[in-house]
């Protein structure tokens, strides 16, 4: 059984300016099955909201912890739910 999720993931460090969302939103559609969007924060932080199967989420939550992103970051905190639906692909906000 391939169980959905949400997952929504505040990434810091030196994530904006850099093009993390860009390179987030590459990594979901490579992923394949995502939904969802990333969006700079005004503190400094990337907030990605991705949903699909679990197991995708988890491998972009391992990309965003990974020394592969652009930047440097610093932490990665996340919290998951159940999907909300609504979303029309993976968006840069």
């Amino acid at each position: 059984m391939h169980e959905h999720a949400r997952m929504t993931a505040w990434v810091r460090g030196r994530v904006q300016g850099v093009g993390f969302r860009w390179f987030t939103r590459e990594n979901a559609l490579e992923i394949g099955g995502l939904r969802g969007f990333a969006l700079n924060l005004e503190d400094g932080r990337v907030q990605i909201v991705a949903e699909g199967p679990r197991e995708n989420c988890h491998r972009l939550l391992e990309w965003l912890r990974s020394s592969d992103t652009p930047g440097a970051v610093a932490g990665v905190t996340e919290i998951w739910g159940r999907p909300r639906g609504g979303y029309d692909g993976f968006a840069i906000r």
